[in-house]
């Protein structure tokens, strides 16, 4: 399992950073997404697609590029310098498993492409609900109250 405040404070802080979407909110958030989706733990969604501690889905992932990073040469630039240059040539979802800081920038990606706003940092259950609209979605398995326990624990 992977130190909570290790990924908070060495990941996904300075990844938002360096994209320049950070905010207290966007933290809580993606560290949430990270505790409720993976645990902390797997790396491979158990009996389906989603890679990383994200649980990023092979099409979600490339949704991101072909619809939102595409035109945003900037971002893509700040994107691409996360990735590996080898896998991201050959197989770019395999750094969604082994690259935090690009997995996280993804991560942060599905949210920020969403026009709704964010809901305020402290705010767990608005952050639970903007998790299950935006990245679970209504058809997805997850509930509001597991994000909310899994977050409660890291938090």
């Amino acid at each position: 399992m992977i130190n909570h405040k290790h990924l908070r404070n060495l990941i996904i802080r300075p990844t938002l950073e360096h994209l320049g979407m950070w905010s207290e909110a966007a933290e809580n958030l993606v560290l949430g997404t990270a505790a409720h989706e993976s645990l902390l733990y797997h790396l491979k969604q158990q009996g389906g697609p989603a890679l990383g501690l994200y649980q990023i889905e092979p099409a979600t992932h490339k949704d991101v590029w072909d619809n939102f990073l595409i035109y945003k040469e900037d971002l893509t630039s700040k994107v691409r310098g996360f990735a590996a240059q080898h896998p991201f040539t050959n197989d770019l979802d395999v750094e969604l498993i082994g690259n935090l800081y690009y997995a996280t920038a993804i991560c942060r990606l599905v949210y920020y492409r969403r026009p709704e706003p964010l809901p305020g940092a402290d705010d767990v259950v608005g952050l639970a609900q903007y998790w299950k609209d935006h990245y679970n979605t209504h058809l997805g398995k997850g509930r509001i109250e597991d994000w909310i326990d899994h977050y409660s624990e890291v938090a």
